[in-house]
């Protein structure tokens, strides 16, 4: 390599040229000693320095997720709290801290989580028991027996009630007033649950009582109403159709108190719906009255009585049973046998409503009058 400066006098004019030489093979030397020096110093400060980020790493980053991982794996394991030092300075990395204090979160609220549900748990196991004894409770309130009355030939009888939920706020009943008179019951308290239950209850003893004191339908109803009325702090109801059938003679004397209308089997006309007049639910106001109506059944004569969830009992696709289904259903039979009406009965719902949830109680009576003793 060859370099030429120009020399200048004082007047500025060149007076000479230097002229430097440099042998190329010294400066390849020099450079290539230079170069090494830095691939050294280079990879002296690489390996310095991933080895401090490694350790770093290791440090800040993959030690805190196994503690992490290990602590999941620990929890799910033996569900006990976390050592106080989990969380402590795990790491400097925010997300990492984050993640921890959220796993501990999670635990915590998990813990939480499963002493309530333990205790929910608990509860509803308690709940459940006092329901089924509850429910044992009110079956036993009514007659299930069948035949009930082995020794009278004047009738046969039969009824079924299907609650919705594990106790029920319908309710039927059927007992001697005295050896000629039989009272015939078919009641629907509103609402479903314990408090209908509970009112059911209540009611049935009420009504059993005030009927056997005597009096017709329509009076017992009236003081049945106001006993209820004086007492019905929850705003309760129940529809209610009351009968009392004279053996001897086959006439039946009733009052409706907001029910259904009974369907009544005529040996000439089958089964129709008994339209009459409806005094007002039972425990909705003080002061109400009922009136009587009377009908004759003949030998072979029936009555069906039954509470709404058999009319509005619903399919999947919100269509209901229907009274025109429940009457053709009815007419099915020639002769009004009572228990095989029943489940003929319930065998046209479960068909027709299939899957669907049972949404309320269903309650049936019938009875079959056969004609006096002396007959």
């Amino acid at each position: 390599i060859t370099t030429l400066v120009p020399l200048n006098g004082k007047d500025g004019s060149v007076k000479g040229i230097l002229c430097v030489q440099r042998p190329m093979e010294a400066l390849t030397a020099a450079r290539y000693n230079y170069v090494l020096m830095m691939a050294l110093a280079a990879a002296v400060l690489a390996i310095l320095s991933g080895t401090a980020l490694g350790l770093y790493i290791r440090r800040e980053l993959v030690r805190p997720i196994r503690r992490v991982t290990g602590e999941a794996k620990r929890f799910a394991k033996e569900n006990t709290r976390a050592d106080a030092e989990f969380t402590k300075r795990l790491s400097e990395i925010t997300d990492i801290s984050t993640l921890a204090l959220s796993i501990d979160a999670m635990e915590e609220e998990t813990l939480t989580f499963m002493q309530n549900l333990t205790a929910v748990t608990a509860e509803k196991e308690r709940l459940g028991t006092e329901l089924s004894v509850a429910s044992q409770i009110q079956e036993g309130l009514l007659p299930t027996v069948f035949p009930p009355f082995p020794d009278r030939k004047e009738f046969d009888i039969y009824a079924s009630m299907v609650t919705a939920k594990e106790v029920g706020g319908d309710f039927y009943d059927f007992f001697f007033v005295d050896h000629d008179h039989l009272a015939l019951v078919m009641a629907d308290v509103s609402g479903k649950g314990i408090p209908a239950a509970l009112f059911m209850m209540a009611s049935k003893i009420t009504i059993n009582e005030h009927t056997v004191l005597g009096g017709t339908p329509g009076e017992i109803l009236t003081q049945v109403n106001q006993r209820i009325c004086e007492n019905n702090k929850v705003d309760m109801f129940v529809t209610v159709w009351l009968g009392i059938l004279e053996l001897s003679t086959g006439k039946l004397t009733f009052a409706n108190a907001g029910h259904d209308d009974p369907a009544i089997y005529r040996k000439d006309r089958g089964f129709e719906i008994l339209k009459t007049k409806h005094g007002f639910v039972i425990g909705g106001m003080e002061g109400m009255h009922y009136q009587d109506t009377t009908i004759q059944l003949e030998p072979g004569d029936g009555i069906y009585l039954y509470t709404d969830g058999v009319p509005e009992a619903t399919d999947s696709e919100n269509r209901q049973f229907g009274m025109e289904r429940m009457i053709r259903v009815l007419n099915d039979r020639s002769r009004p046998e009572p228990q095989r009406i029943l489940e003929d009965m319930k065998t046209a719902m479960n068909s027709f409503v299939g899957q669907a949830p049972q949404f309320d109680d269903i309650t049936m009576l019938c009875l079959r009058y056969d004609g006096g003793a002396a007959e």
